[in-house]
C-alpha cells in the first residue's frame, strides 16, 4: 500500500488509556499494509501551560524561542507513544520536523 499519515489531537492522548487507542490505530494501520507517520500535539493542555509560562515573562517574546518552548510538548508526546509503540514489539522512533527532514 503506502504512506498514511494520520494526526492526534492533545485531548486524545490525555491519558494512557487514550494513548494506547491511538497506539492500535496506528498498529491496525501498518497491519494493512500502510506505512502510518504519525503527527501528534501536546498532551492535554501542554500548550497552553506552556504558552502561560512564556507570557508571565513577556507579552513580547521572539517568535522562534517561543516556537522552541512550545515544540517541547510536541516532543513530549512523540517520545512517550514511540516508546510505547516499540514495548509492544512495534519499532518507532520519533522526530521532530528537522529531524525528520534529514532522514530517508
Amino acid at each position: 500500500m503506502g504512506i498514511v499519515v494520520q494526526k492526534f489531537g492533545g485531548k486524545l492522548i490525555s491519558t494512557k488509556q487514550k494513548m494506547q487507542k491511538i497506539a492500535e490505530i496506528i498498529i491496525n494501520t501498518k497491519k494493512q499494509g500502510n506505512n502510518p507517520v504519525v503527527v501528534i500535539s501536546a498532551i492535554g493542555d501542554t500548550t497552553d501551560n506552556l504558552q502561560s509560562k512564556i507570557n508571565n515573562i513577556t507579552s513580547n517574546a521572539i517568535k522562534r524561542e517561543v516556537d522552541v518552548v512550545l515544540s517541547t510538548g510536541e516532543q513530549i508526546s512523540m517520545g512517550l507513544l514511540a516508546i510505547m509503540l516499540n514495548n509492544w514489539g512495534y519499532k518507532a522512533i520519533s522526530l521532530t520536523g528537522s529531524q525528520a527532514r534529514n532522514t530517508n
